[in-house]
Formats: structure tokens, C-alpha cells, sequence
């Protein structure tokens, strides 16, 4: 990293100071780096602590840094890309699904999931539950409801566990002919689950991707994604699909 001048600078000295530390990111440090110390850091850039500070805050906000207690401050590895366009015509756990799934139970849904899927209040359906992740990291975490009705011929399913149980329910559903799917994006506040399988804080911003998955003229499932917000970033593509990305991922692919 080398030094800058930055008392000329119109701009917020820290805001400044988090571009030239956005640039070294991309130069001279691999993902998982630790930085050097804040001391070290002050005296190379010649600011007080307290702009280096909120230099390093704004950076984290914007997914390009992690502070870990015990650890310190690294690079944060890039955005995961995530399309989340209806044009991916195929059922969860197939083809290239990159979700891992952790295990499955009759629970009833949400009342809006059960809105979604038809069923009757506090009717239990197969709810699997699946985690994604990038660079040893996890990132999302999802709830996959699936009604009996939509697997009939599951058997055997009380002698499964864990994952085993999870991947059961996702053979099952895929045979059936996915006839279309829909999906919508907004952003929401992660809940006590959520944020202690994504490891952030109870309340932390999240995006929350809904999709809905058709066969025989209804609704057969229902997956709700959560992703931290901090490692996804939203863009809209000539198809109208919405895709997570860094931005240095559309750049390499471009």
C-alpha cells in the first residue's frame, strides 16, 4: 500500500482513504488476508484512527472486508454470483444446485408460505433445509416447503436423518415435470436462526429471495433463500433475470 495526500481532497477524508484501500484490496492482497493493525495502517496513510476507522467500517459494509474477533480485519472473498432468474428451469438439488442440504421435517409454514402453496392452517409439510456457501463461508441459508400431496410416494422417510432425509424429499420432487417457477427479491432483517447459521448479528440486513415451483397446474413448493446482504450485490441482465454478483465477477466474465 503506498500513501496519499489527502488534506486537499474536497471529498470525506475517510471516504478518500476507503477508495485508495479498496484499490490495494484488488492489487495486493489475496482473499482471507489479514490487514495490518490499525496503528500500522494510520501512520502509513497519515490519518488519525478515527478516519482510518471509518474508512475500514464503510469497506466491511460493502462486503469488501470481514472483521473477525480473535482473527482481525481480512479480505473478504468476491460477491457470490446467484442467479435468481425464473429462466433456471430446474428443481432445487439438481443439475449444478450448489446449495448443500442439512436435514428435513413436518413442520407447519409460515402463513404466508401456506397462502403460497394452498394448504390448510398449521398443515405440516416437508420443510428441508439447505445452506450455500463461497470460500469456506456461509452465505445464504434456505427453508424449501414441500406438501405431502406434491410427494406421494415417498416412502420410508421416518427411518432417514439429517441430510439423508433433506435429499430424499429432493428426489422425490423432481419427479415431477416442472412446468415453471417465479421468484421475487426484497430485503429484510435477518432472524435468530438465520443469522446464527450466516454468522451476523440478529436484525442484520438480508436479502430474501421467494420461489415458487409449478407442476400439475399448482404451486408444489415453495423456497424461501436468505442471503447476507453483504456478500450479494443485485443487477438486473437483458432478460430481465436479477443476478447476485461482485462486480469483479461481470467484469472477468464480460
Amino acid at each position: 500500500m503506498g500513501t496519499t495526500q489527502l488534506e486537499s481532497v474536497p471529498e470525506p477524508k475517510y471516504w478518500h482513504l476507503k477508495t485508495v484501500l479498496s484499490d490495494a484490496l484488488d492489487s495486493e492482497f489475496e482473499v482471507g488476508e489479514i490487514l495490518p493493525n490499525e496503528r500500522e495502517l494510520a501512520a502509513r496513510f497519515g490519518v488519525a484512527r478515527a478516519t482510518l476507522r471509518q474508512a475500514l467500517e464503510q469497506l466491511e459494509l460493502e462486503g469488501r472486508l470481514q472483521r473477525r474477533r480473535g482473527v482481525g480485519t481480512t479480505v473478504a472473498p468476491p460477491r457470490m454470483g446467484v442467479n435468481v432468474g425464473p429462466e433456471d428451469h430446474a428443481w432445487p438439488g439438481g443439475g449444478a444446485d450448489a446449495w448443500q442440504p442439512v436435514d428435513s421435517e413436518m413442520a407447519a409454514p409460515p402463513a404466508s408460505v401456506g397462502r403460497l402453496l394452498g394448504t390448510d392452517p398449521e398443515e405440516q409439510v416437508h420443510t428441508v433445509r439447505r445452506t450455500r456457501g463461497t470460500h469456506g463461508q456461509q452465505v445464504a441459508a434456505e427453508l424449501l416447503y414441500v406438501p405431502a400431496a406434491s410427494v406421494p410416494g415417498l416412502t420410508a422417510i421416518d427411518q432417514l436423518g439429517g441430510a439423508a432425509r433433506a435429499r430424499a424429499v429432493l428426489r422425490e420432487l423432481q419427479r415431477l415435470e416442472l412446468e415453471g417457477q417465479d421468484r421475487s427479491v426484497e430485503l429484510g432483517s435477518a432472524r435468530a436462526d438465520d443469522a446464527k447459521q450466516l454468522d451476523r448479528l440478529p436484525g442484520s440486513p438480508v436479502l430474501v429471495v421467494t420461489a415458487r415451483y409449478f407442476a400439475e397446474g399448482r404451486t408444489v413448493a415453495v423456497g424461501v433463500a436468505t442471503y447476507r446482504a453483504d456478500t450479494c450485490r443485485l443487477t438486473f441482465g437483458e432478460t430481465g433475470s436479477v443476478q447476485i454478483g461482485h462486480p469483479d465477477e461481470q467484469r472477468r466474465a464480460s
